[in-house]
């Protein structure tokens, strides 16, 4: 089902993934590189996506994660960016994001992020948000750096991945931060409304 919302950047679009774009992310997904760090993955049928899809669905609906696809305007799709352990009552979440190995090292990290800022501390009202990166993962943990966040600290055992504990560098940014930072003057404008269950006043 379509979802009436979307972000749109300089030279990206982000909107909730929809059933035709399950060929897509299996493209993208299907690399092992891409998915190494994750408890998911690589995908190796058309269904895997699907099913993601259709899990998208019905944590909008729930209110629980806010998942969107990026598109590069001139080369497709390219990741997915959205938003998780949201608790409204701390104003807090975590940003979350992946792309195809043909997009990384370019402006689509840099833009995305910005774009999925200002979803969370302009649309949605949040106060910080947060993300988390493997120690061994430099080429994540440089890309938030880059974009402002802070690294706050590491979290032993945090992550399972199959049968392994895993350790995740902690990263964080304030409102205050980010309305200070070069993310904050990118050019951002949606289009409809966030999904109703995030947009909670309590």
């Amino acid at each position: 089902m379509r979802v009436g919302f979307s972000l749109i950047g300089p030279s990206l679009t982000l909107r909730p993934p929809e059933p035709g774009d399950a060929e897509a992310l299996l493209a993208l997904a299907s690399d092992a590189e891409v998915t190494r760090w994750f408890s998911w993955g690589p995908y190796t049928d058309i269904e895997q996506p699907r099913e993601y899809i259709e899990r998208c669905a019905r944590q909008r609906e729930r209110g629980e994660q806010l998942d969107l696809l990026i598109i590069d305007r001139e080369r497709g799709p390219a990741g997915i960016t959205g938003l998780s352990e949201l608790s409204y009552r701390d104003r807090r979440c975590i940003v979350g994001t992946w792309l195809g190995a043909d997009f990384w090292g370019t402006q689509v990290n840099r833009e995305s992020k910005a774009m999925i800022a200002h979803l969370g501390f302009e649309l949605l009202g949040m106060n910080r948000i947060g993300s988390y990166s493997n120690p061994e993962n430099e080429r994540s943990t440089r890309a938030l750096e880059a974009v402002g966040y802070s690294r706050e600290g590491e979290l032993r055992q945090w992550h399972r991945h199959s049968e392994r504990y895993l350790d995740v560098n902690v990263f964080g940014m304030l409102r205050d931060e980010w309305r200070a930072s070069e993310q904050a003057a990118i050019e951002i404008s949606s289009e409809g409304t966030p999904p109703s269950a995030f947009l909670q006043t309590s």
